[in-house]
């Protein structure tokens, strides 16, 4: 039997089990996927046992998608771009890295019909998913990116990577089309963002990158001001679709099944 695997600390959150299970069974594959909650020490032991093709491969998760770069052995195009990896597998007995949330976050957009060509874009965070977040909106034309971080050191490594985007103080409001929430802020239900957007116009684009729950108090704020909002239900969906595809050659079918299969509060 295959072993698959999500790793990130905290993970209680990721439905990844349920998703990759799902498609295991349907699809007549002699695999299980677990998750497991890993500290930053532990992540060049779980690479061995990759090498060593005890398991078979793994998504990465917070707070290990840039972390877990050095143990392994070469990295796809996009990962190296992005700086991301949370993607892993073996190929010609080398561990690679490969960054599916691009294809993930894009995939999600145009399943939403929101064309973003030209649009400004405001993100808060600057964590795992963000550069996965911008090389997509660059390549889906956006006219501006604007970076909001409580940490302004980390927003600010982000312009290694990336021309023409700004950073800003946190708590600072621009004018912007969509905006997204792309920190941790909103895993417990509790959570709340405290960004005042009392200012702003209605019919902006808020999205949540959490699918978990499925309407955070970010969106709840969203939507209550009279905006679009969308989770990251169909990011994680497609992003999972592609790792499923790389792992196992199948590209499983998403249907109305699927995604309320996700629902669960």
């Amino acid at each position: 039997m295959k072993k698959f695997l999500v790793i990130g600390n905290p993970i209680e959150h990721s439905l990844s089990p349920t998703l990759h299970n799902y498609w295991i069974k349907n699809n007549g594959i002699d695999a299980i996927y677990e998750k497991q909650k890993l500290n930053e020490n532990e992540l060049e032991q779980i690479i061995l046992l990759v090498k060593e093709k005890k398991i078979d491969g793994i998504n990465v998760t917070v707070p290990f998608k840039k972390a877990i770069i050095p143990f392994l052995d070469e990295l796809s195009i996009e990962a190296k771009s992005t700086q991301s990896v949370n993607t892993i597998f073996l190929k010609e007995n080398k561990v690679m890295g490969h960054n599916t949330d691009i294809v993930g976050f894009e995939a999600s957009i145009k399943k939403s019909k929101y064309n973003l060509a030209n649009k400004e874009v405001l993100i808060l965070g600057a964590g795992g998913v963000v550069p996965s977040i911008i090389f997509a909106l660059k390549k889906m034309k956006v006219s501006k990116i604007t970076i909001s971080n409580r940490t302004k050191k980390n927003a600010e490594n982000l312009e290694k990577l990336f021309e023409n985007i700004e950073i800003i103080e946190w708590g600072v409001v621009p004018n912007f089309d969509m905006i997204i929430n792309a920190t941790s802020v909103g895993l417990k239900k509790e959570d709340d963002i405290n960004i005042d957007f009392s200012s702003i116009s209605k019919n902006k684009f808020f999205y949540d990158v959490i699918y978990n729950p499925k309407e955070t108090s970010f969106l709840k704020t969203g939507k209550n001001l009279g905006n679009v909002i969308l989770n990251g239900k169909l990011m994680f969906i497609y992003q999972a679709l592609s790792a499923f595809n790389i792992w196992h050659g199948i590209r499983p079918d998403i249907d109305e099944k699927v995604i309320k299969l996700l629902d669960n509060d």
